[in-house]
This record gives structure tokens, sequence and C-alpha cells, in this order.
């Protein structure tokens, strides 16, 4: 049996979803190591150790994985962008592991551009196969940054060239990231596949909205817009804040009366300071917008909490400047809620327009609130989207991305049962 080696440095599979630093990546990562775990792989997962409460080795997700929380830097919550400082205490930090623990790896599946360096090393000395998933690229998120203090790190884009030029395979989640990674970085077409990102369809499941929203403790009569995600600004919260504004003016009064927005993300545990900073800030715009409590600022919750809060919405938002792929939207289709996102990356391939939500062109509230009044107001439309929208996500099963991933590592000679 030939052991995988999970790369997650900056970012636990087991951390609360909605901080700084969780997101999409960690849902990928722990559910794919979940199906490839149950299907007779051992995954050990290593990721850096955030909290001096928590052993070593976590087996929290289930038969054939591992959690590893590796020391490097201090043991509590850092911004990833001070991150890269630590990379060569981590590396080193798994190969002591891996020489205290007797074990030996077939190949290594890295997962975002830190988690690619410290594949780089790794792969120096162990001498597998390296597939890697960038999940997001630097030059791709520089390019919707609103000023100097939203750039990614400069080393970053160098750094990514440099795993495109070592790595095995490239996992793309779309056909248009994996052309983004051609149009921005020298790279091999042969090295990259597409491989989508997958959706719980035991977990995420069309559920009674009257029920959740009783569950939740919210009125039976109160219509609910949802925004799932990190309180980052490629995010585009002041565009879905300012479409709330326009919303509001175009609904009669005792429509809008009834509306609320629920914002679900701020890992208020391990970055306190950091997420009520940004909350301070988007609590300023919505008050400088008069949208007063339309607003609800629910903080972080659990994925197993989710469906609740997709089933009791009339539609999830997405107004992204940048997403690689858009997981959030295969959850809310899951559970028949129609998506409204910008027109940007992997969302113009999840979300089909017309069908399962709307796309619109990103940075404008008008156009988001145009269809944020389409959806609430026309029943009959919202049904339909809803019934389309649990039909396209059952073909994002986690059992057909593993199937695919599985594919992709007989390639490189790592087999189940080798």
């Amino acid at each position: 049996m030939q052991r995988i080696a999970m790369l997650s440095m900056h970012t636990s599979p087991l951390a609360a979803l909605g901080g700084k630093e969780t997101g999409g990546m960690n849902v990928y990562v722990r559910e794919l190591a979940r199906v490839l775990g149950r299907r007779g792989w051992q995954i050990d997962i290593f990721t850096r150790a955030q909290d001096p409460q928590k052993p070593e080795v976590q087996n929290d997700l289930g038969p054939g994985c591992r959690t590893i929380n590796i020391p490097a830097g201090p043991v509590a919550a850092v911004d990833r962008r001070q991150l890269y400082q630590y990379l060569p205490e981590f590396v080193q930090g798994v190969r002591h592991f891996c020489a205290q623990d007797g074990v030996s790896y077939g190949l290594i599946h890295s997962h975002y551009w830190l988690s690619g360096w410290a594949a780089r090393e790794l792969q120096r000395t162990w001498g597998v196969p390296m597939v890697q998933m960038f999940h997001t690229l630097g030059r791709m998120k520089d390019l919707v940054a609103e000023g100097s203090g939203q750039r990614e790190d400069p080393r970053r884009a160098r750094v990514e060239q440099e795993i495109m030029g070592l790595a095995d395979r490239i996992v793309a989640a779309t056909p248009l990231d994996r052309q983004q990674m051609l149009d921005h970085y020298p790279v091999a077409q042969a090295k990259i596949v597409v491989i989508p990102c997958g959706v719980n369809l035991d977990l995420f499941r069309p559920l009674d909205p009257l029920q959740a929203r009783r569950e939740l403790g919210l009125p039976e009569e109160r219509r609910l817009l949802l925004f799932v995600g990190r309180l980052d600004p490629v995010k585009g919260l002041n565009v879905l804040l300012e479409a709330m504004c326009e919303l509001t003016r175009r609904l009669e009064p005792c429509r809008a009366r009834d509306l609320s927005l629920a914002i679900i993300g701020g890992d208020r545990e391990s970055h306190l300071e950091a997420m009520m900073t940004d909350l301070k800030c988007l609590r300023e715009i919505r008050d400088d917008l008069g949208l007063g409590e339309l607003i609800m600022f629910v903080g972080s919750r659990s994925q197993e909490v989710l469906p609740l809060y997709y089933a009791a919405s009339e539609a999830c938002v997405m107004p992204s400047l940048y997403e690689s792929f858009g997981m959030v939207a295969l959850e809310a289709m899951a559970c028949g809620t129609p998506v409204i996102a910008s027109r940007v990356g992997g969302l113009t391939f999840t979300v089909r327009d017309g069908e399962t939500g709307f796309l619109v062109p990103e940075r404008n509230p008008k156009a988001l609130a145009e269809k944020l009044e389409l959806v609430l107001t026309d029943r009959c439309l919202r049904r339909c989207l809803s019934r389309r929208a649990v039909q396209v996500a059952a073909g994002y099963s986690w059992e057909i991305v593993a199937d695919d991933i599985e594919a992709l590592f007989a390639e490189l000679g790592c087999e189940r049962n080798a």
C-alpha cells in the first residue's frame, strides 16, 4: 500500500470555515481525503500546527486519514502572508515526523503555493511524483487587487512558476483555470489536467425551507439572502452591500421590511483581532448606505449547519472579483438554492446562467440587484432554478472527483494496491 502525503501548510482541513485562511480549499482537502481513505488509501495530511491544545496527530477524518500538525513558527494563527519564512522549518518538521514514524510515501499531493514550495523540497529527497493544485493564482489575484495593500507577496508568482516546472501534474478546477495558467505562466500544456471540485451530496441536499427557518430561529416570513465566504476584498462584499441598498429601493416597502442578508464568514476564535477590524469596516459601509438591521453578520458556521442556511435562503449571492471554482455555489445548488454570482473565473462553469441561477458583471451592484429582485419576486422562476440546480449539482459528487484523482495517481505509478 502506497501512502499519499497531502500538504496543506497554511490551513488545516479541520479548521472552522469562514476565517481569513479557511474556505473552499479546506473543504476540498478534507472531503477528498475522506473519500480516498474510505477506498483504502492511506492519506497523511501535513499542516502547520496552530493550536497548542491539539495533538500532533489527529484521526478526525475517518479511516485511512491522519492530520499531522507540524510546528513551524508560532503555534498560533498567523496571516498566510507571513508564512513564507517558516517553510524551511515546516519541511524539516515533516522530515522529522517521517523519520520518527518510519513512514514513506508514493506520491505528494500539495495544495496552494506555500505547500507547493514545501513539496518541491520534499520531492528532492523522496524522489516521488508530485501533484499540485493551486486553488488560486497569484497573478490572477493581482489583476483584481485594489491598491498595493491587496497585492500578493511578490515571491508568490515566482514560486508558482517554479512549481509548474517541477510538478509532474497540475490539477485545474475548470478549463478556464487551466487557460489562465497557460496565459500567465510558461507551463507545459500536457501537465495540466482539469478535475472539478466536488460537493458532499449526503450533507448538502434540499430541506424544507420553513423547517430550516424554525431551526435557525428565523421568522417564517423572513426572506433571506445568503453570502458564505471569507471576509476578503476579493469576495466583493462591498459590491453586495451596495446591491442590497439598490434592492431595497427597487422593492415595495412591505417586501423590503421582511428581507435580510446573512453574511456567514469570520473565524472569531483564531483571527479575532483581524476579523473584528474587517467586521467594523463592513458595518461602517452598511451604516453609510442606510441598510440598518437588514444585514446580519452571522460569523463562522460549521459545514453541518450550512445546509439549513442554504435551505432557508431565497438565493445565495457570490459577488466575487475572482474565483478559481466557487465551491459555495455547488453547495447552494445541491440544496436547491439558486445562485447569483459574478461572471468571473470558475463561477462561469459552476453556475449555469438562467438555469441554476444568474451571472452578472463583476463590480456592478445595479445588475446584481436586478437579478436579486427577479428571484425574490418571481416564485415560479425560483422553483425552476431550484430544481435545475439540484440536478446539475448531482454531477459533482466527491466520488466522481475521487475517480479522476485515482486515475491521475495511477498515471504516475501510484496505485491503491501497489
